[in-house]
């Protein structure tokens, strides 16, 4: 079997949303019970040594108001996302009726009972809190890319991959129709245009990231809307294009093995609309996803490194507020940036792998 070369650099967990970007984008443990979520789910923002979740979660339970009924579908059918039927319940002590309502109504019609059972049970102050916690963190990557999309953009806009990535790509990409799944605000999909795509199809679940990336298009891209990008909402196990209609499927930082996140659904739709002879790409693929990749046909390529890669915060401001909030309990990356008085900091300090390198498929 071919053998994935070690990638040298610092090692941790890895986790989008991270790989996840769809990033809640993480199970790489492969454990995915709902109390370790939170802490092996984002793409490296756990602590290796302690296995705490690196983030400070800011939101509150009504804020879980801002998804949608195809998002609660989604979760609470997606084993690394969903929390138990009792912490579900529990959390919404005293929360809103519409709150309530909502998940009631999304959750599958055998398990309600249950849940009003669970929900009308009398519980401490303090075990509900717990439970809303839980929940909460178990939410934070999907509640970052619908409540507070521009954070996230923030945050990942910094992280450039490896310009010989889609240097080495250019060929399969200039002139051609390409789907870019799980695109966030368009990282990839800007580059897939810089080399030479004629036409890219943006599919991206989270509507916040969705408007972002459609105000960049309105600046940044001249000619008629659509007429180089087009965006659709849509996720990996139900992508929203004919069979066959594009030359190359990719996803930079957001296919993972996991279902939910890709995995067999996510595949097969991804050979589904790209074309026979065409090329499936996953741009900074998951470390741990690296057998099942290689196991499903794909080829491993890792870009050498003349010097460390960095995520270049557009401020020093943007930077400490993105180290406060995501890496909030890994100290070393504040403290990296305050000695320096630098909007950059390596990927080694934030604990992540650096986007270098990516694994094809020859569709046939």
């Amino acid at each position: 079997m071919y053998k994935v070369p070690e990638v040298p650099g610092k090692v941790v967990a890895f986790g989008r949303i991270t790989c996840a970007r769809y990033q809640y984008k993480r199970c790489g443990s492969r454990a995915c019970t709902f109390s370790n979520v939170s802490q092996i789910y984002s793409k490296g923002r756990s602590d290796p040594a302690r296995g705490a979740a690196l983030f400070e979660n800011p939101f509150s339970i009504e804020d879980l108001l801002v998804f949608d009924d195809a998002a609660w579908q989604h979760m609470l059918s997606t084993e690394c996302l969903r929390p138990t039927l009792e912490d579900l319940a529990w959390s919404l002590h005293s929360a809103s009726e519409a709150l309530v309502e909502s998940i009631r109504d999304n959750l599958p019609l055998q398990e309600r009972t249950q849940f009003e059972i669970e929900l009308s049970r009398p519980i401490s102050k303090d075990l509900s809190e717990a439970a809303r916690r839980r929940v909460l963190d178990g939410l934070f990557w999907e509640l970052t890319y619908w409540k507070t999309p521009e954070l996230y953009e923030e945050l990942t806009e910094g992280e450039q991959v490896h310009p010989g990535i889609f240097q080495q790509l250019e060929p399969d990409l200039r002139g051609k129709t390409v789907l870019d799944a799980g695109a966030g605000s368009g990282r990839a999909s800007f580059e897939c245009v810089r080399h030479g795509a004629d036409l890219v199809y943006a599919v991206e679940p989270s509507p916040g990231l969705l408007r972002i990336l459609e105000r960049k298009l309105a600046s940044l891209l001249p000619g008629p809307p659509g007429s180089r990008i087009v965006p659709y909402q849509g996720r990996f196990d139900h992508i929203p294009l004919e069979d066959n209609c594009v030359d190359v499927s990719l996803s930079c930082s957001a296919f993972t093995a996991e279902p939910g996140q890709g995995g067999e659904v996510g595949l097969a739709e991804l050979k589904r609309v790209t074309k026979p002879g065409g090329k499936i790409v996953v741009i900074w693929p998951c470390r741990e996803d690296y057998d099942w990749l290689v196991g499903h046909g794909f080829q491993y390529e890792a870009l050498p490194l003349d010097q460390e890669m960095r995520v270049r915060f557009r401020s020093l401001q943007s930077a400490l507020r993105c180290a406060r909030l995501f890496y909030a309990h890994n100290t070393a990356v504040a403290s990296y940036i305050l000695e320096r008085r630098q909007p950059e900091v390596p990927f080694s300090v934030l604990g992540i792998n650096p986007p270098r390198d990516y694994c094809w498929l020859i569709v046939s």
